[in-house]
């Protein structure tokens, strides 16, 4: 994927309409195998440009830490929340995707009177929102939150490892990729794990090595 930095042009448009704290809000982990799906809320001060904001997708680890850092400490405010894969499993991973955003967004204090989200409308949230197609690609605030909920879900992945190095966390962050998948079938679930995720992939190994799938 080709990077594009991000603009602030829809976010200084808004604040010309006289909003004033523009929240950008995102999700990383939704399509994983394994680990929680995690959102980040992030209301970027006006006047503290950071250069780089990009989508975090096209960003190398080390520039996602570098930027996260600054995120954080620049940002009027910054929020982060996580669903469980018990959770993701109960609720279906499209409504936990959109319940982790919205309690990153409740968490920002002070409260943001608009918030931008990448694609979608966040369900139940009290203030206006605009779903933004390919919004942490083209807008500074929800790049800035795709990149510190990637930062964050990542580490908590590498503390997965630590804790159970058998899956190789640390290396694919709970995505299927075939290493991932083959540890799957010699190990079996871990509690870290989405029994719920519907992969051909995954069950045609998983029936090979005559792993029970749920």
């Amino acid at each position: 994927m080709r990077r594009t930095e991000a603009r602030r042009t829809l976010e200084n448009a808004l604040r010309r309409c006289g909003f004033v704290h523009v929240a950008g809000a995102d999700e990383v982990g939704r399509g994983c195998l394994a680990g929680p799906v995690v959102a980040a809320a992030v209301i970027l001060d006006p006047d503290r440009w950071i250069p780089g904001l990009a989508d975090s997708k096209v960003l190398s680890a080390s520039t996602r830490a570098r930027l996260g850092e600054r995120i954080r400490a620049e940002a009027i405010a910054w929020a982060i929340a996580e669903v469980s894969a018990v959770e993701i499993d109960r609720v279906n991973i499209g409504r936990a995707s959109l319940e982790a955003m919205r309690r990153a967004v409740m968490a920002l204090s002070p409260q943001p009177d608009m918030v931008l989200v990448d694609a979608f409308r966040i369900p139940n949230l009290p203030m206006a929102q605009r779903g933004v197609i390919h919004g942490d690609r083209l807008c500074t605030a929800i790049a800035a939150a795709s990149i510190v909920a990637k930062v964050f879900r990542d580490g908590a992945l590498v503390e997965l490892h630590r804790v159970d190095p058998r899956y190789r966390f640390d290396r694919h962050k709970g995505y299927g990729t075939p290493e991932h998948v083959a540890a799957i079938a010699r190990h079996g679930y871990s509690p870290a794990h989405r029994r719920s995720f519907r992969s051909p992939t995954l069950f045609d190994t998983m029936d090979a090595a005559n792993i029970p799938r749920s």
